[in-house]
């Protein structure tokens, strides 16, 4: 069968960080004859090398190419190209990883739209990756209707042939920013590019000792250097204006001035921050027309007309300043409601850790030109927030802890203006409601089993921030739940405050002791003749088929049912119980709440005592008697052993 897919992985000393990017591409969904892997390793001095060889004698699907070291990833990736037979090409860095249907779903969304690129969703496991793009899918996505210059990684899906037709290939030798060369060219002359954003399909991976190339400082002289070729094919392939304008931004936002911003800029060396800030201001002198950073949003405006100056004492200032600001989301309130949680909170933003304050009537926001001093930039950025707080946007995402995954979740947001206690200034605070449903949480689809944390996204000021939703204090419930656990779309989910951080938090088929059931007394059990029944500290929208475990002289599953109480608080269990099938002698009690292939079962504090046909509610035998008999037989052994040690003593003197 032809191939659908070669996946090219340019590979160099990852050691053992490769093990991951390996299992993961012999795990794909795609059929094992439609793809195919090409590591193209540069030289590695490690033991990579015959790791791959390993590998690739074991599965058919993989090929290795050694080659002598080129010094960065473009040439391994050209040699994957011309060695590829596959429909279309995809890239992967030997540190990262795919989602176990990539490849088959990023091949039949490209194949569905006629794509020459195909952009898979992108979770950052440490590393920053677009957020804005993954929205939702993109089946005819251009440069104009979508913000793909966000995404200049090659981590993509590319036709082959159309890489052919045009004769693209990456920049090689010792270099930076040759992927942002490539993909700028693929997505201009493009016929049709897709973004698939309902599924994960890349992990971009930080590795534990920062080893990654994007993480080690550069020489800003070559990196610019670099940075103008990407520049270069902008202008090649578009016409002077707003278009062109808006792309060349992407640079200046992403390369120039957000690398003179707060803590990144304050951390690096003095010298080392200087002679970027003068690589900078070359660039921006030389290439960037008024229209560039015109669309800027009014802080990066401000750090751009600095930089235009060369202002390099007030862009620092500057940093000092925005550093000491940041995002606080607190949240107002969690509940179940028509089968969701519903999520109130409240985000404003503060600086020195208290509310920033605005002028209640801003008398400079359409201000142009750099600021006179590092006094009027703040004052600016302060009138301007005000005058755009009817455009400011808050988002709620949930994020899979063990992924890194997020999705966006439904939000309704009121916008507030507090007044502050300085007379004539205001506090601006965005007020929400986000609606998680367990059922489509996940870009339409559940929320897997595991951990999962939320996070509030904010654009307002010319910020885009995001923080975790908490602090809450005093966290209220000993067992830190921030509602009842509720029985939802086949899943147990329960809210809860983290410890020590008290930030809000989901734990999906994974929780046991905070449930609540802990609390069920033998007093609240009934049993009338074969019918149990039990309230337990539930919330579930409707009735819901459960099993019941039994197990004591045997084991037996038999079916109940959850039905919600009037005011939605709780739940009752009811089942029916084989008595004249059980045996006489205690029974323990364990449910297993949600429907599942393979149901976990959670332990009830209640047991089930039959004799001669009749059954009685009883607290079960509690693992302290055993404790106890355990620490009684050690005091008696331990006793014993010290007799038997003084015996041998006196013995031997």
């Amino acid at each position: 069968m032809p191939v659908k897919v070669s996946v090219i992985v340019p590979v160099y000393n990852p050691g053992n960080y490769i093990e991951d990017c390996i299992a993961s591409l012999l795990r794909q969904s795609l059929p094992p004859d439609e793809y195919e892997v090409l590591f193209v390793d540069d030289g590695s001095t490690d033991g990579t090398p015959a790791r791959l060889d390993e590998v690739a004698a074991a599965d058919p699907r993989v090929t290795v190419v050694h080659q002598e070291n080129s010094g960065w990833s473009g040439k391994p990736r050209n040699v994957g190209i011309d060695a590829a037979e596959g429909d279309y090409v995809m890239f992967v860095d030997n540190d990262d990883y795919l989602g176990d249907e990539a490849l088959e779903r990023m091949h039949d969304y490209g194949v569905a739209n006629d794509a020459d690129v195909v952009i898979g969703k992108m979770a950052g496991k440490g590393r920053g990756v677009p957020v804005e793009l993954f929205r939702r899918n993109h089946p005819r996505a251009t440069v104009e209707n979508a913000p793909l210059i966000d995404s200049l990684t090659p981590h993509k899906m590319f036709r082959r042939k159309f890489l052919d037709d045009i004769g693209l290939r990456f920049p090689e030798g010792r270099r930076r920013l040759e992927d942002h060369v490539f993909v700028t060219e693929a997505y201009l002359r493009a016929g049709n590019i897709s973004v698939l954003s309902d599924y994960v399909c890349y992990y971009h991976v930080k590795r534990d000792d920062a080893s990654n190339a994007g993480f080690q400082r550069f020489d800003p002289g070559g990196y610019f250097k670099n940075l103008r070729e990407a520049l270069d094919i902008v202008e090649e392939y578009t016409d002077p204006g707003p278009l062109r304008d808006r792309l060349l931004r992407r640079w200046l936002r992403n390369e120039m001035v957000e690398r003179m911003r707060g803590r990144r800029l304050l951390k690096l060396p003095a010298d080392y921050r200087r002679e970027l800030f003068d690589e900078i201001h070359g660039v921006v002198v030389e290439r960037f027309g008024p229209g560039v950073a015109a669309g800027l949003p009014p802080t990066q405006r401000i750090i751009a007309a600095l930089i235009a100056a060369d202002r390099y004492d007030d862009v620092v200032a500057f940093a000092e300043w925005e550093a000491s600001v940041a995002l606080r989301a607190e949240p107002l309130g969690v509940r179940w409601e028509d089968g969701a949680l519903r999520v109130d909170f409240a985000v404003e933003y503060t600086v020195g850790g208290e509310p920033m304050t605005f002028p209640a009537d801003p008398a400079n926001a359409a201000a142009s030109g750099p600021p006179a001093d590092v006094a009027e930039a703040v004052a600016r950025v302060a009138a301007d927030s005000v005058a755009r707080f009817g455009t400011a946007t808050a988002d709620l995402l949930l994020r899979e802890r063990a992924t890194s995954a997020q999705y966006f979740q439904p939000v309704r947001v009121t916008r507030e203006t507090v007044p502050a206690e300085e007379d004539g200034r205001v506090r601006l605070v965005l007020r929400a409601t986000a609606v998680v449903d367990a059922a489509t949480a996940a870009d339409g689809a559940p929320a897997g089993a595991g951990l999962w944390d939320f996070f509030v996204r904010v654009k307002l000021g010319g910020w885009t921030k995001d923080c975790r939703l908490g602090p809450i204090r005093p966290v209220a419930r000993k067992d830190r739940t921030a509602a009842s656990a509720g029985v939802v779309a086949g899943r147990v989910v329960l809210p809860y405050w983290t410890d020590p951080h008290a930030h809000l938090a989901l734990a999906v088929d994974s929780a046991d002791r905070r449930l609540g059931l802990g609390g069920l007394s033998p007093a609240d059990v009934t049993v009338t003749g074969d019918r149990l029944r039990a309230p337990l500290p539930l919330y579930l929208p409707g009735d819901t088929e459960v099993l019941l475990r039994l197990t004591g002289p045997a084991s037996r599953e038999i079916p109940g049912t959850l039905s919600p109480s009037p005011d939605g608080s709780r739940a009752l269990l009811e089942a029916v119980l084989p008595v004249a099938e059980l045996k006489g002698g205690i029974w323990r009690l364990a449910l297993s709440p949600a429907a599942a292939d393979e149901p976990r079962f959670l332990a009830l504090p209640t047991a089930l005592r039959v004799s001669g046909g009749s059954v009685q509610v009883a607290r079960p035998p509690g693992p302290g008697v055993v404790r106890r008999l355990t620490r009684g037989a050690r005091r008696v052994l331990g006793r014993a052993r010290r007799k038997a040690v003084s015996q041998v003593r006196a013995w031997r003197a």
